[in-house]
């Protein structure tokens, strides 16, 4: 197995889809969009179905790094179009799991952990898809995609218009929230936070602070607990 680190899509000859692991009970996959790359102009998350060496590396190396700026991805080969998970013509696919790190510049290191191996994938368990619209508008408060399982619960920023950031965090303590609010995923707002309408150079959400958000008309309420990605660079870039 190749160490050598990847950029976010293409190395070489190589060029393929990332999805970033979030979660530990039930681990979720959550695809590294791009506004301005046709085949990546999308916002995905979903559960695969990982192979018992894939989901113990990732778990143990994960406990090792807890408390630091590292992340985990599986890289899948070729540009295949996402409409195949969603639409279910596509049952399982190779991916190579990777830990990401990030220099003092922001820059980001893909360094495989595990060769390829199949994962499973099924239309039922995407719990979100959307295309990315960059000329489409901001709204006026932060806003969140809920997904999870039981006590587990993320958010992941709503990407509307572009420049953005994109990130996933994990909650501590979420109170109020359902579980129909975790699959398809819905849509949360925290109206203490202005959205930037611009990519923030650092995430509004800041770990170890409460926030009130609300579903709908619902109040619901969370710590922001570790981050799982982030990206404001590489999503936005043209050409």
């Amino acid at each position: 197995m190749s160490t050598a680190p990847l950029a976010d899509t293409v190395s070489a000859d190589r060029h393929g889809h990332r999805f970033l692991l979030i979660g530990k009970t039930t681990i979720f996959s959550y695809h590294l969009g791009l506004y301005y790359v046709p085949i990546h102009a999308f916002q995905l998350i979903t559960r695969f179905g990982l192979p018992d060496t894939l989901r113990e590396t990732y778990l143990a190396d994960l406990a090792a790094h807890e408390n630091q700026q590292v992340y985990y991805s599986l890289f899948s080969e070729g540009h295949w179009p996402l409409s195949e998970i969603v639409e279910g013509t596509r049952t399982s696919l190779p991916v190579e799991l990777e830990r990401v790190t990030v220099d003092a510049e922001g820059k980001r290191k893909f360094t495989p952990l595990l060769d390829a191996v199949d994962a499973g994938c099924h239309k039922d368990d995407v719990v979100h898809y959307r295309p990315l619209d960059p000329d489409a508008g901001y709204p006026d408060f932060v806003t969140e995609l809920v997904f999870g399982r039981g006590d587990e619960v993320h958010l992941a920023h709503a990407l509307a218009g572009a420049p953005n950031w994109d990130e996933v965090i994990t909650t501590v303590d979420p109170r109020g929230f359902q579980p129909a609010d975790l699959a398809p995923a819905a849509t949360l707002t925290v109206p203490s936070l202005k959205d930037p309408h611009a990519a923030a150079p650092k995430s509004p959400l800041t770990p170890g602070t409460r926030y009130e958000g609300r579903i709908g008309d619902r109040p619901v309420s969370f710590t922001a607990g570790r981050q799982g990605w982030w990206n404001n660079t590489s999503l936005n870039k043209k050409g």
